[in-house]
């Protein structure tokens, strides 16, 4: 693949959180494919587990500031950002006192948040917002966890004319990874933003969204989809192959950032 600018959206990523398949894949993937000669940003939420000072998060001034509106109430939106210093890698997080700043005691808790729907929300425009002020424009856009899996409808449909996302690919991996709380059932109208209509979810406002539910969300205006664990919901799996999505199967954890790469290949060439 030539030289490519790709964003890494990510659930969790290792050392900021305890090891685990989605944290790992994204701590050295974006590491893999810098040293495969591309151009990365990584983006995490800021939870409430990770210490600042042991980590050496900082905000970056120039890039909050903003509020976000979600079900009529405003949320300011705190970028801060670390390295890792081992990978000439830069994390950024988005944070809010609202939604991250919350003790917990990592992932597992968090899947737990009755407020998860909304975390997402913010988390995902969070990022959307961030990367048009960094005035950078991806052509690859890769989405790791649940939390992450209302990019690509906003790609498609809010940002689809805004030129940091118009040209960009989406693909979203599939993990043995999900909430545990279904999400509010207000969720269909909370998280719309202009360019989305009613027509354009698969669920309705007053339907509980499960994890399945969500995932064929994203699935719907994806690229491309790769399937990060090595047993996921074959309902999902049917899914990707009914819409005739490119796929990409679980790969093994020693070759996967080639294959990976590869696809992203593949996905660029598929105009």
């Amino acid at each position: 693949m030539k030289e490519a600018k790709v964003l890494f959206i990510a659930q969790e990523i290792t050392p900021y959180l305890p090891e685990s398949e989605i944290s790992r894949i994204c701590r050295y993937l974006p590491q893999g494919i810098q040293d495969r000669g591309h151009e990365i940003r990584t983006f995490m939420p800021k939870y409430g587990s990770i210490n600042e000072r042991r980590n050496q998060l900082h905000e970056v001034i120039r890039l909050s500031g903003m509020n976000l509106i979600i079900d009529d109430t405003d949320h300011p939106l705190i970028i801060k950002v670390a390295s890792i210093q081992s990978a000439r890698m830069q994390v950024y997080f988005i944070d809010n006192d609202d939604y991250f700043q919350r003790s917990a005691d990592g992932v597992a808790e968090e899947a737990m948040r009755p407020d998860n729907d909304e975390r997402s929300i913010f988390f995902v425009r969070g990022v959307m917002e961030t990367v048009k002020k960094l005035r950078w424009t991806p052509d690859i856009i890769h989405c790791h966890g649940w939390i992450t899996a209302l990019a690509p409808l906003y790609i498609k449909k809010s940002y689809s004319e805004d030129p940091s996302f118009r040209d960009a690919k989406v693909i979203y991996s599939l993990y043995n990874n999900d909430f545990k709380v279904p999400f509010d059932p207000r969720f269909a109208e909370k998280l719309k933003l202009e360019g989305i209509q009613d027509s354009d979810l698969p669920f309705a406002e007053g339907d509980s969204v499960d994890p399945v539910t969500l995932n064929k969300l994203a699935v719907q205006y994806c690229d491309g989809v790769i399937q990060g664990s090595q047993n996921i919901n074959t309902e999902i799996t049917d899914y990707v192959q009914q819409l005739n999505i490119p796929f990409l199967g679980y790969q093994d954890p020693e070759n996967y950032i080639d294959a990976y790469n590869d696809f992203y290949s593949q996905i660029i060439g598929n105009e």
